[in-house]
């Protein structure tokens, strides 16, 4: 019963869109109505500048680790997995939202940090390295994401069960997530910065 308490709750502060909100209340605008439609960081940058967008990112991020230490509290590592898939599952398709979210990045990033601050910080660097010598925020985020069971299989001991899950899971979403994003980098037309 607490396993479902914490993937309601977090669910839903995966749905408290920052994107929307901030876009909202700082330009009286709907994300949603601009670029891609996406209710992410990206998209807020080009939507109502850097600024904005690096509140949005903040906040994504921040909702991820609220998650995944709430669920932790209640039930140890076990429920901070559970927490994380769920806040970031929230921000992907928010109910509050009519199921249009974001891509699930930040949120990503915000849960693996306190899920596994090494691995995050690999990937991280992996998809900033790529962002910069491509220009390519979607090819950086998908990649960063992408290589987490790897990277965890190489560099992380003890690796448990758990957490190679949990990463093949966070980049199965992203590649989903992703997926205009990858028909668009494969025929050579994906927006670059």
């Amino acid at each position: 019963m607490k396993y479902i308490f914490i993937a309601i709750i977090s669910y839903f502060i995966g749905n408290i869109s920052f994107a929307y909100i901030l876009g909202k209340i700082l330009t009286n605008k709907d994300v949603r109505e601009f670029g891609s439609g996406n209710a992410g960081t990206t998209n807020a940058i080009r939507a109502f500048g850097k600024k904005v967008g690096a509140m949005v990112f903040s906040g994504d991020v921040l909702k991820g680790v609220v998650a995944v230490l709430f669920g932790r509290y209640f039930a140890g590592q076990t429920g901070a997995y559970i927490a994380g898939a769920f806040a970031i599952i929230g921000h992907n398709w928010p109910v509050l939202l009519n199921f249009k979210g974001g891509k699930g990045v930040a949120t990503t990033i915000g849960v693996m940090v306190f899920v596994n601050f090494y691995l995050t910080l690999i990937c991280v660097i992996i998809g900033v390295i790529i962002i910069i010598f491509t220009r390519t925020v979607s090819l950086g985020s998908i990649s960063g994401m992408a290589v987490a069971p790897l990277v965890a299989i190489i560099l992380i001991r003890p690796l448990t069960f758990d957490l190679l899950l949990f990463t093949i899971f966070v980049a199965s979403m992203s590649i989903y997530r992703h997926k205009d994003n990858i028909k668009r980098l494969i025929k050579g037309n994906e927006n670059k910065f």
